[in-house]
């Protein structure tokens, strides 16, 4: 199990490390480190709460480390069954401190399934978003498979590497704006550094509005703090 899942993954690595070498004149890539708390209240019931910094690293050709948004997030999440839950957040976008463009408040309904039929768990995540700026509120509906597994053994030990990967579309409508679809992959290593504490990186790949003339390509390096209290 082990060597198949290593096989696996360090291809898929390379592929999103391969994506610099796209032409840089539709190319976007940015570095966002995020930390997050898990906080269970009940056995059903829980919060999250998510601070990430998005920083470009090329736009439009130019290197750089300038900063683009702060995101701050907030979730509230309720098991219905054993592996199903919904959920209920609100997100604020600084952005207007950074670059000239709006902040943005969002909302986020979702329903979450996962099932473990062996050493691999699956997932599949359901949201519908309201994007609201000064000027502009965006609908979007989004679906994500998401899996997850350790890479060493059958079940993840304390210090052990894991992997998580997530493939996603998502439709974005907006009055007087055509659709836009939208489609993420993406792929980090995991490690359990000891109880409720892990830290991932990895790599997220996007095609943004590929069904138009000129889709944008963009690519994420994602290193993750998560905390569970």
């Amino acid at each position: 199990m082990t060597m198949f899942c290593t096989r696996w993954v360090f291809p898929l690595i390379f592929f999103f490390m391969a994506l610099s070498s796209f032409s840089q004149e539709n190319l976007t890539s940015y570095w966002q480190p995020q930390t997050a708390i898990n906080y269970d209240v009940t056995k059903t019931y829980s919060h999250n709460f998510s601070v990430a910094k998005r920083s470009y690293l090329i736009d439009q050709g130019d290197y750089g480390f300038n900063v683009r948004q702060i995101d701050v997030v907030h979730f509230s999440n309720l098991k219905v069954a054993d592996n199903k839950s919904v959920a209920l957040g609100i997100q604020y976008r600084f952005r207007d401190i950074f670059e000239d463009s709006s902040n943005e408040l969002r909302l986020t309904q979702q329903y979450n399934y996962t099932k473990r039929p062996f050493v691999i768990r699956y997932g599949h995540r359901l949201r519908s978003e309201q994007r609201i700026t000064r000027n502009l509120t965006t609908h979007r509906f989004r679906y994500r498979f998401a899996l997850d597994f350790p890479l060493k053994g059958e079940e993840l030990n304390m210090g052990e590497p894991y992997f998580v990967g997530s493939f996603e579309n998502l439709l974005s409508v907006a009055k007087a704006n055509s659709p836009e679809f939208d489609l993420r992959l993406s792929g980090q290593i995991g490690w359990q550094l000891k109880k409720g504490l892990k830290v991932q990186a990895g790599l997220e790949y996007r095609m943004e509005d590929f069904a138009s003339d000129f889709p944008q390509n963009v690519v994420f390096l994602l290193t993750n703090i998560q905390l569970s209290l």
